[in-house]
């Protein structure tokens, strides 16, 4: 049976934790460093790490705080936002990044998935992509954290995006970003059937019965969760031990 992995997102703003619902709304949940031991400790088998403002001091300073945090982290940690070139990839695995996730810069020059993948290997390419449905229900890409619609459509963009090198697609429906009222399944599910690679389910987890729902009827690889845990909602060995019971195999905690 294929183990399924719980990733815990941190969106990083400077050198502090954020998180808001549907992207807006911010509020500040904590030290990124404290919180990601935390995870780990709690059982968690990744760390993503997302700089949600992407300036160029913010860049540096998410490097930082990566580098601090990659230095007391055994499992692996992803880094993206503001990575628009393989040398920004470059500088993130540097600072201890074991991935490096491209989302806006990937849909301006797509082939900067196949120049980071050739350079750094595919295992080390996430592409990552917004999607939100339209009025006809269509989900499309969106970019710049959110802010910008494209004509792209998700299944497609995914499927050109695993084509020109990326190793791992993280899917984040916009529109159940924080609302804790369970993952866009049916799009998971069908970006999950036309790729060959990993898909990682965002947005929306609420509780252990939806990491179940992403993973058995989503057919996702791994659920990425974050605002219920920030808030104390509940913990990385309560939504594991709730997969757990559903038949769901997950690792164990340390």
């Amino acid at each position: 049976m294929l183990t399924r992995r719980l990733i815990v997102c941190l969106d990083v703003q400077g050198d502090r934790v954020v998180k808001g619902v549907r992207f807006v709304g911010l509020r500040d949940v904590g030290d990124p460093v404290v919180l990601a031991t935390r995870y780990e400790a709690e059982g968690a088998d990744e760390i993503t790490f997302l700089d949600i403002s992407a300036s160029a001091e913010a860049r540096a300073t998410l490097l930082e705080v990566a580098r601090r945090t990659a230095e007391r982290l055994f499992i692996p940690l992803t880094i993206g936002g503001g990575v628009r070139t393989a040398d920004d990839m470059a500088r993130a695995l540097r600072a201890g990044a074991d991935k490096v996730s491209v989302n806006s810069a990937a849909v301006t020059r797509p082939a900067l998935l196949t120049e980071a993948a050739e350079r750094f290997g595919a295992q080390c390419v996430v592409a990552s992509i917004d999607a939100r449905r339209d009025a006809d229900g269509v989900a499309r890409v969106w970019v710049k954290g959110g802010r910008e619609a494209t004509p792209l459509e998700a299944v497609a963009w995914a499927q050109e995006c695993v084509a020109r090198g990326a190793g791992e697609i993280l899917l984040t429906a916009i529109d159940r970003d924080g609302a804790r009222a369970g993952y866009d399944v049916a799009l998971t599910r069908q970006v999950a059937e036309a790729v060959s690679v990993p898909v990682i389910a965002s947005g929306g987890a609420g509780e252990a019965r939806h990491l179940v729902e992403a993973v058995r009827e989503g057919k996702a690889d791994a659920v990425l969760v974050a605002g219920i845990l920030h808030d104390g909602v509940t913990t990385v060995g309560a939504l594991k031990g709730g997969m757990r019971a559903a038949g769901v195999d997950v690792r164990e905690a340390p």
